[in-house]
């Protein structure tokens, strides 16, 4: 459920430039939730479902109900891979930002200036992402997305 929500509001960036992937497969079978590919980058961003509870993020963890959670380590190792496996694909760097979205927690607080993981309520991916300050040309964003949109970029 967590990740139809997320997926949702990523689709919604269609309108800003931007293209989704969700459930991408590697070949080990584990799974990206979803790959945004916009004006502002590419995004790994894994959804976490926590109805009803109380999300803290600080500058290097998250707590669910004041237990410590392995979302940021994963997220930031998962964005790495992403990272390498693009860039590998397309031939040159390709930066790839961390993001977790939060679906339906009762609260969620962050509580850093400059995250290396960016933490947000999955109602708000959208108008997030969209106003991030742009860095890829509408050329660089399609040749990324068609990179990413090849099985054979996540076989390694």
């Amino acid at each position: 459920m967590g990740e139809r929500v997320t997926g949702w509001r990523l689709d919604r960036l269609r309108a800003h430039g931007w293209y989704t992937l969700h459930a991408i497969q590697w070949a080990s079978g584990a799974d990206i939730d979803h790959l945004a590919i916009g004006p502002a980058g590419v995004f790994s961003i894994n959804s976490k479902r926590h109805r009803g509870k109380s999300v803290w993020y600080g500058d290097a963890s998250i707590t669910v109900n004041g237990a410590v959670q392995r979302h940021i380590a994963i997220s930031q190792s998962e964005a790495r891979r992403v990272s390498r496996a693009l860039t590998r694909r397309c031939g040159i760097e390709i930066p790839v930002r961390p993001v977790i979205s939060v679906v339906h927690a009762a609260k969620l607080k962050v509580k850093n200036a400059n995250p290396p993981v960016l933490v947000l309520e999955a109602d708000h991916l959208d108008r997030v992402l969209s106003g991030l300050s742009p860095v890829l040309s509408s050329d660089q964003v399609a040749r990324i997305y068609n990179a990413a949109r090849d099985a054979r970029t996540w076989i390694r």
